[in-house]
């Protein structure tokens, strides 16, 4: 009977102490995987990679937000990326001196940003110039594959993609709406920079003789362009109105442009809403801050894995006819109706 219940003892002995052995061996290889897991985590936020964008264009600073700035910047907000924790915008301006964007895109490729963004044609060929590896995000008016930029819209090739603006292929819209603001105009002035391309030129020149109407060709140059003897120029040939062509020079100065207009009560259509915003009468183009987004789409894309050679160059979608009722009011011009009821925006 004693021996019966030692073994009794020894069994229940042995099973608890296997008991203990297997519960400290069930706790020894939880600490383990806690602790691994938590390496894994530190290790995952160590090398969590930032997004480094470079930023170029020729005026502005990062702090002033100009309205195309922060439209990418909202743009990428959107899709996750927060400044300052995932994200760093290496922004780079030159200040008004075009000769001066080669050596900041020179600065952002040493510095290896994983994606550049451009606008305006000089800018973008001075990237791909700098570049055949970093991702290249273009916001341009100008034909791309005209500039040898990318081999087409569908299939880019290369290292650049994003968004062209149609800006020359609204041409003849601009001069219809001119015509309808102002009915029996014939003569129109063209202000545009004799330095910069001519293509838009050539689009008005193209659309203008269906219309019957005369362009008078009001060139500037910089970096001094004397805007007073342009419009006095104008006055004198007879020009009715004035389309600002644009351009990296006249983009400088859209305040000092539409004030001109209505100092000599010249009635003036732009192809960028900033202008009208300034003062100017009227501007017809693709929406500027949708375009800036999109580029965020891009940029996010690429970021992710995508190949700029496999990504479709854009065409806008959305176009804004913008009218200023108080710059009409001051140089007398009456508003048509119909022309009114189109206008995406009216400033008063």
């Amino acid at each position: 009977m004693a021996e019966i219940i030692w073994r009794r003892f020894r069994f229940h002995s042995d099973n608890w102490k296997f008991r203990i052995q297997n519960r400290k061996w069930v706790g020894l290889s939880v600490i383990s995987f806690a602790l691994v897991a938590a390496g894994a985590v530190a290790r995952a936020q160590q090398t969590a990679k930032v997004a480094r964008i470079g930023y170029v264009t020729e005026t502005g600073d990062f702090s002033s937000q100009s309205p195309n700035l922060e439209a990418f910047r909202q743009g990428l907000r959107d899709l996750g990326y927060v400044e300052g924790k995932n994200t760093v915008i290496e922004f780079r301006s030159a200040e008004g001196k075009p000769d001066r964007v080669p050596s900041l895109v020179a600065e952002l490729v040493q510095l290896k940003v994983d994606v550049l963004v451009s606008q305006a044609t000089g800018r973008i060929i001075a990237a791909k110039q700098a570049t055949k590896t970093i991702p290249i995000v273009m916001v341009t008016v100008q034909d791309p594959i005209a500039r040898g930029l990318i081999d087409s819209l569908e299939h880019p090739g290369g290292n650049i993609t994003g968004l062209i603006r149609l800006t020359v292929e609204l041409s003849g819209k601009r001069l219809e709406l001119l015509k309808e603001l102002l009915p029996g105009i014939s003569r129109v002035g063209m202000l545009w920079d004799a330095d910069g391309p001519s293509i838009g030129v050539k689009g008005y020149e193209a659309q203008a003789p269906a219309l019957n109407i005369q362009l008078q060709s009001l060139e500037v140059r910089g970096p001094n362009p004397d805007f007073e003897s342009v419009y006095q120029a104008a006055a004198k040939g007879g020009a009715s109105a004035v389309i600002t062509v644009t351009g990296g020079l006249l983009n400088r100065y859209p305040k000092a442009i539409a004030d001109l207009a209505i100092k000599n009560r010249m009635p003036s259509m732009y192809e960028r809403s900033p202008y009208v915003e300034a003062g100017g009468l009227v501007s017809y183009a693709p929406n500027d801050a949708d375009s800036y987004r999109r580029a965020a789409v891009y940029v996010d894309k690429i970021l992710k894995g995508a190949k700029p050679a496999d990504l479709p160059v854009e065409q806008p979608t959305k176009f804004e006819l913008v009218i200023n009722l108080k710059t009409a009011n001051q140089i007398g011009v009456t508003t048509p109706p119909n022309v009114l009821a189109r206008a995406d925006r009216v400033i008063k």
